[in-house]
């Protein structure tokens, strides 16, 4: 993938090196995917990527640990005339290291997203030596600019000693019917089904609050058995995943969308949270917890709310606010949201903002 671009901002060559790739499915495949499309428009660029497997999974074990040697093998023909070498997650730093062997010392840029500076956290023995793993980065790549998904993500960083440079939120390509102010009564729930993410802690402690004729839909994948077995509850219809153009019917068609993450022992943090621009981009009126990645996934009161995490009343009271909000209130606030979210959440403003951060000093 190639493009020239005459804009006073071009900064050179990229390469753009990424173990995150069609067809594999995911939020990591969707930010290199999109990302390096828009600065194809921008910039030259160079993408050097491991892709998925055919049915959607991740590259094998033995496929992601070769993946450095075919990396460096597919840069080094390249490295005379490389500006920029960009990593799209953490754990590709010692690439960096190898690529500034050659004859031009590019500008190393690495992508922070969530468990990829994450890990550490965890109380096992791989957490720890992931954390002595990122540490040696930091203190190896002190010029390296770093770009945090969100302010919880610039600040899980600076936790093993990174710097970030720049906070950029991600984008969507979702689009759904124009909101005219009408819902068909249920509330949504779309993700993974995972301790952290609260859709098993609203089910218990917040539906029961609610009037008796709103009912949940849930939208994912289950990972978590204590999660699945809050599905259990009678007011609960578990959809499994939905293709896009369902899922973008169904954020438009609920009452609310609701992203109610929790704050858990272990550590574990929402890095973004991109169902919550997503089902306002749609047409969702969106209620997210204040926390984490999530501040910057929404824009309060403006795309949706953000409410106090694990407030089972505070919930339940925004909850029951909206399900009194007449038809003409509900589409003005959709329409004005729809409206931003789009602006905002949006890959060519995500690629400027990376260009930018390209630029030499």
């Amino acid at each position: 993938m190639a493009s020239d671009s005459h804009s006073i901002e071009n900064p050179g060559r990229v390469v753009f090196i990424t173990r995150k790739w069609a067809p594999a499915v995911g939020g990591m495949e969707t930010y290199s995917m999109r990302l390096s499309e828009e600065l194809a428009s921008l910039c030259k660029i160079d993408v050097i990527a491991l892709s998925g497997n055919v049915d959607g999974s991740p590259p094998s074990a033995w496929r992601l640990l070769t993946f450095p040697l075919t990396a460096l093998c597919r840069y080094w023909p390249l490295r005379a005339d490389i500006s920029v070498l960009h990593l799209a997650d953490m754990a590709l730093w010692p690439l960096a290291i190898l690529g500034r062997l050659g004859p031009r010392r590019p500008v190393v840029v690495l992508s922070a997203h969530g468990t990829d500076v994450a890990y550490h956290r965890r109380k096992t023995i791989r957490g720890k030596l992931y954390g002595a793993y990122l540490k040696l980065g930091a203190k190896l790549l002190r010029k390296a600019r770093v770009i945090a998904n969100s302010q919880a993500t610039r600040e899980v960083a600076a936790e093993t000693g990174w710097r970030c440079r720049a906070v950029i939120p991600l984008a969507t390509d979702m689009v759904g019917p124009e909101p005219d102010g009408t819902h068909q009564g249920y509330i949504l729930f779309a993700g993974r089904l995972v301790e952290r993410k609260g859709c098993g802690w609203f089910i218990r402690h917040v539906l029961p609050l609610l009037p008796q004729h709103i009912t949940l839909k849930v939208a994912g994948t289950v990972w978590n058995p204590e999660e699945k077995a809050a599905l259990t509850n009678p007011r609960v219809t578990f959809l499994g995943p939905l293709p896009a153009t369902e899922l973008a019917h169904a954020y438009r068609d609920a009452l609310c969308v609701i992203v109610p993450n929790i704050r858990i022992p272990n550590g574990e943090y929402e890095g973004f949270g991109l169902v919550a621009p997503e089902a306002a981009a749609a047409g969702g009126l969106v209620l997210a917890s204040n926390c984490d990645g999530l501040r910057d996934a929404v824009i309060d009161t403006v795309t949706g709310w953000l409410l106090p995490p694990g407030d089972r009343d505070a919930w339940a009271r925004k909850v029951n606010e909206v399900v009194h909000w007449d038809m003409g209130k509900r589409r003005t606030f959709l329409q004005s949201a729809v409206r931003k979210a789009q602006e905002h959440y949006a890959w060519p403003r995500v690629a400027r903002e990376v260009l930018a951060v390209y630029r030499p000093d």
